[in-house]
């Protein structure tokens, strides 16, 4: 079993090419992927780039993806250290990188920034290979 760690901008992703995830994968995220995937949505919705029926679609298929949430103290604790080092301002960032140091294979996001930045903090991969798993399925 694979396990991916995905970010807010890669469930929106997935949910618009209403890609599937095969069960012998897993998705990871931070419990705050939930707030900040309403958040995306609902200023998608406000600046007119989508309905809000189509945002609800979005959500409901983000819903249905088997995402497995976490977001415990060692998680926090792992997130507060990957901040620090990196020296960002906040913690949110690193809560992904943090679940994927403890817990999968590798950190999936659109990101550019967030990409150099997790090299040499956690593996990454690229979209492609989630799209991949979708075509396998």
């Amino acid at each position: 079993m694979t396990r991916y760690v995905i970010g807010p901008d890669v469930a929106v992703r997935l949910a618009q090419s209403r890609a599937t995830v095969p069960a012998h994968h897993q998705l990871l995220a931070p419990a705050l992927i939930r707030s900040q995937l309403l958040s995306r949505l609902y200023e998608s919705v406000r600046s007119g780039e989508i309905s809000k029926k189509d945002a609800e679609t979005q959500l409901d298929h983000v819903r249905a993806l088997r995402l497995r949430l976490l977001g415990d103290r060692m998680l926090q604790r792992v997130a507060w250290k990957i901040a620090d080092q990196l020296g960002w301002p906040d913690t949110f960032d690193a809560e992904y990188l943090a679940l994927t140091h403890l817990q999968a294979d590798a950190f999936v996001t659109l990101d550019k920034r967030l990409i150099r930045a997790a090299r040499g903090v956690v593996p990454t991969a690229s979209f492609d290979a989630l799209e991949a798993l979708s075509a396998s399925s």
